[in-house]
């Protein structure tokens, strides 16, 4: 256990900085699989919709530093390739 000032301090940072992650991560997923099972429901018109309500989350994510930009970046990609293919 820390038993410095400056260190309990960074130990009370490092735990709601982890939590506010963990939230974030958690809504992503969640959002993300929306997207999926409208994809796997073969609705492309829904599909496009939770797509746009997505992009923002994903992007939002990245912004904060949840998870890295490219990686949103391919999340999103791989999403709207799935996306676009149900609409053809």
């Amino acid at each position: 256990m820390a038993t410095h000032k400056s260190a309990l301090k960074r130990s009370k940072q490092s735990k709601e900085k982890r939590l506010r992650n963990r939230n974030v991560k958690s809504n992503l997923k969640t959002t993300m699989k929306a997207v999926s099972s409208a994809i796997e429901a073969k609705d492309p018109k829904k599909a496009q919709e939770v797509l746009s309500q997505v992009t923002p989350v994903i992007n939002k994510a990245a912004s904060k530093g949840v998870i890295h930009k490219k990686n949103a970046a391919r999340k999103i990609s791989r999403l709207t390739r799935k996306v676009n293919a149900l609409k053809s």
